[in-house]
């Protein structure tokens, strides 16, 4: 079938490859699927392209790094960290400054990594088919306000049925798929945001724009795209990008408009955001083979991917900043404390008396919390110990009780990751679901305004 590019540019093509997958972390490789799955057509398609072109490109620009980030980290000697992640962020940078006219698929500028864990890729480039086509809703003048859910409704079906189980991201919040990943522990956990923090930083931009263009769309309608989207970019360049994001920003905080009415893509697109993170961090941990790695990223896919029922938590998220405007970019988007510094704080309080069943002293519970914070902010800070959190809470509260699977690649820590989730799930029935948004009434746009909360 014809694939999103080649769809993009009216040609047909076959995608069909071989590829070596590992079978866990042994050296058996078997074939791996490379069947491409059709662009879904609709009135819409190509929208966003022609109606709001520099977007699209910035959009794209931002999908080469996050492509080509996978090989330098895979192939170059982590000892070269920092230099690798200066030189790189400045070739970034010029594919912002400089956008692509299309976009590139994942394999284009990694193709060692597409070669040893093909499903990543897939996974990646179906979610940024996804991208496309729910921008392109938007985009499209003539479908009409009120039945612009109805159409990303019927976008978010097809993403989800229509590939390979396990490669559509989950519409569930991150506060499910996070606990079904059980990552923390591990020994890559955050080594990409440790060690390439510049790198890291420009994803965060990027996780901060594409949210950020569909709340343009949200607060402007049909009509009004162009000057709202205009202000995206302007405040991306002037602020952004200059003084970038602490942390990974979620959709509930930069589109809450948008999550609102389909937070079913709301949370696929946190889910990506958040595999990308952790596919950098494994790449990027030089004490596993690639096989090993490979186990560990498709047991993380496996893991944060759809599963029959999601649905039912999709709207079981808060929403912190319900008026934020994405024309302005206040100090709450750029700090590094935010929704899912929550998540992960919440989920280490769950795993604490597992870990720790005879206790902490105040002294070690202190110094753990003060190594997390470190941990999940960019780069190395004073007093924090380099490595993983595991590293450095085996330093600060020696003692801890490893559950089978906590640190091994491929291997998953069942008794914690079941009851975390299980915990999550009893906590969710008594959560009011986030309202839905009103789309009779279509909005048109007004003066830029820093939201107060």
């Amino acid at each position: 079938m014809a694939t999103r590019r080649a769809f993009l540019g009216g040609a047909a093509a076959s995608a069909v490859a071989l590829a070596a997958q590992g079978a866990g972390a042994r050296r058996a490789f078997a074939l791996e699927q490379r069947n491409g799955v059709d662009f879904l057509r609709g009135p819409y398609n190509l929208a966003f392209f022609y109606r709001h072109n520099l977007a699209y490109r910035i959009g794209a620009g931002m999908h080469f790094f996050h492509s080509k980030q996978h090989d330098l980290l895979q192939l170059t000697r982590f000892e070269d960290h920092a230099a690798v992640d200066a030189r790189f962020d400045q070739e970034a940078l010029e594919w912002l400054l400089n956008p692509p006219a299309t976009e590139p698929e994942m394999p284009y500028y990694s193709s060692y990594v597409d070669r040893a864990m093909h499903t990543l890729f897939r996974t990646i480039d179906w979610t940024h088919m996804h991208h496309e086509q729910t921008y392109d809703v938007m985009a499209f003048r003539e479908i009409p306000w009120a039945e612009k859910k109805a159409w990303t409704d019927r976008a978010v079906k097809y993403y989800l049925t229509m590939q390979t189980e396990g490669v559509p991201r989950s519409p569930a919040p991150l506060e499910l798929t996070m606990r079904r990943a059980g990552i923390m522990m591990k020994p890559y956990f955050n080594y990409f945001r440790n060690f390439y923090p510049l790198d890291q930083s420009l994803f965060y931009v990027a996780h901060w724009w594409h949210p950020a263009v569909y709340e343009a769309q949200m607060i402007s309608g049909n009509q009004d795209q162009e000057a709202a989207i205009k202000g995206v970019e302007d405040v991306m360049h002037r602020e952004v990008i200059p003084n970038r994001p602490g942390r990974m920003v979620l959709s509930r905080e930069i589109m809450p408009r948008y999550s609102r009415m389909t937070p079913e893509s709301a949370n696929i697109f946190d889910n990506l955001h958040m595999l990308h993170g952790i596919a950098y961090s494994i790449l990027a941990y030089k004490g596993w083979s690639v096989e090993e790695k490979r186990a560990e990223m498709y047991r993380v896919i496996q893991a944060m991917g759809y599963q029959p029922g999601d649905e039912a938590y999709a709207r079981k998220f808060g929403e912190p900043h319900p008026a934020y405007d994405p024309r302005t970019y206040p100090n709450w988007v750029r700090s590094p404390q935010g929704a899912m510094g929550m998540i992960m704080m919440d989920m280490l309080m769950e795993m604490l008396p597992m870990m720790y069943p005879g206790g902490l002293s105040k002294a070690e519970k202190s110094a753990v919390m003060q190594q997390m914070m470190k941990n999940g902010r960019l780069g190395i800070e004073p007093g924090e110990i380099p490595g993983s959190l595991h590293d450095a809470m085996m330093r600060v509260a020696p003692g801890m009780r490893m559950m089978p699977g906590a640190t091994e690649p491929g291997e998953t820590p069942r008794m914690m990751t079941e009851t975390m989730e299980a915990n999550w799930r009893r906590k969710a029935e008594r959560m009011p679901d986030i309202a839905p948004i009103d789309m009779g009434v279509e909005p048109s746009l007004g003066a830029a305004r820093v939201a107060s909360r």
